[in-house]
Parts: structure tokens; sequence; C-alpha cells
């Protein structure tokens, strides 16, 4: 079962233009330990106006994602260079963030429905 995790922390305002940098591009071997953890489809949104940073990724096992990370002197390094470009941070930006609790997901509810609308259709195909 996949898990779909989403969470939020909130970056410095005056830091915001700076921390978009540094994910333009993320560093090569810090993509490949979130890669290894078994993250994927890994995205991260800012909102400017309140400086909340939304993110979401699924995995297999959220739990030995975390620990992978949290034992990764890479990701180690890189939660530690991102650090100081959040406020209101205690601890790595990794392990700190808000977690969100999933109150909707279509493709479950079309499934629970029975819906035929839950198969794929050629416009969602990818």
């Amino acid at each position: 079962m996949t898990d779909r995790v989403a969470f939020t922390l909130r970056v410095r305002p005056d830091l915001a233009d700076a921390y978009v940098a540094r994910h333009s591009p993320v560093r090569t071997e810090m993509l490949a330990e979130i890669a290894a953890a078994g993250r994927r489809n890994y995205s991260l949104f800012l909102d400017r106006g309140t400086s909340t940073l939304f993110g979401y990724y699924e995995t297999d096992d959220d739990a030995a994602a975390q620990a992978y990370l949290a034992a990764s002197p890479i990701a180690a390094a890189w939660e530690a260079e991102m650090a100081p470009f959040f406020a209101d941070l205690d601890g790595r930006p990794d392990q700190a963030a808000t977690p969100l609790t999933e109150v909707f997901h279509l493709a479950d509810q079309l499934a629970d429905a029975g819906s035929p609308a839950s198969a794929p259709t050629e416009s969602t195909r990818s």
C-alpha cells in the first residue's frame, strides 16, 4: 500500500528566493538518497504570501524512509544546510515538519464507490 505524505514548514520570508535557488536543482547525491529511501512523486510548493512550504511524497513505508534519511550522512548535511531557511524550526527540517492529515483522495473514494470513473481514461494515462 502506498503512503501519501504531506507536510508543511515555514520558510523565512527574507530567504525565500535563496531557498528556491537551492532547489534549482537539488544536488544529485541528495536526490539519490531521497530515491534510495523509497520516496517518490516528491514535490514542494511555496506560498510566498504566507511563507508556507507544502511538501508531498509517496512511499511504501514512511517509517523506513524516515529512518533511512535520519541515518544518512548525505541527508544530515543537506538538512543542516537547509535549517537556516526555516522559521520556528526545532530540529532537522525533515524531522520537524508539521504532518498533515489526508481528508480526501479521489481515486480511493471512486474505488470505494465502485465507480467506473476510477479506471484510467485516455486523458489520465501517462
